[in-house]
């Protein structure tokens, strides 16, 4: 499990149709074969590791699905550990399975701050509310405004800084997860035949 708060920027050295190679520094302290990374929010789990750099298996599917096929070397690629037990829980709850990418289509500046625009695939946008969570490229962040399939994110200068969205263009696509509880929520009301009380406006009053 994740969090979404990125811990460090890696820089992709290879790149292949079954193997990520990214060189990084911070996440060497204690990694370990068999540790679980994400990377652009993609659990991976660590195959070879030097003083430099991890490498990981990607999956077909998981090529299909992320954003990941279309790395190059060179390319930049948020990365962060799975969340230890003791640890702060900074972000939300992130697994760090993706569920389709959306398409970068708009960045405004507000002073220091920043506005990003992502078109979503029609099938995710029941999963998200305004002021609601969301994770895009393994950054743990939040729902500014709904437009019907395009949501804005209002971004703080550290976390555009420090993560990858800086390197963003318009036409890119991004991973996307979305809030996990949205789904076990759903799956409530599919097993109950949708004859819970439980809807938008409960879910609004009650903090979600």
């Amino acid at each position: 499990m994740f969090t979404g708060i990125i811990e460090e920027l890696g820089k992709v050295q290879l790149i292949t149709s079954g193997k990520i190679k990214v060189l990084c520094k911070n996440i060497l302290s204690d990694v370990k074969l068999g540790d679980s990374v994400a990377h652009n929010g993609v659990c991976l789990t660590v195959v070879e590791y030097d003083n430099n750099s991890i490498t990981a298996d990607i999956s077909p599917e998981t090529l299909r699905v992320s954003n990941l096929g279309s790395l190059k070397v060179g390319d930049y690629i948020n990365l962060e550990r799975a969340l230890k037990a003791d640890g702060r829980f900074g972000g939300h709850i992130v697994s760090g399975h993706i569920d389709s990418t959306a398409k970068f289509i708009n960045i405004t500046r507000v002073s220091n701050f920043y506005q990003l625009s992502f078109k979503l695939d029609n099938c995710l946008t029941k999963y998200i509310v305004s002021k609601g969570s969301i994770c895009i490229n393994g950054i743990s962040l939040t729902i500014a405004d709904i437009n019907n399939d395009v949501i804005t994110i209002a971004v703080i200068p550290h976390t555009y800084e420090y993560t990858n969205l800086k390197f963003l263009k318009n036409g890119d696509f991004v991973n996307i997860e979305v809030d996990i509880l949205s789904k076990y929520i759903e799956k409530f009301l599919l097993m109950r035949d949708n004859k819970s009380r439980i809807d938008l406006e409960f879910l609004k009053s009650n903090g979600f």
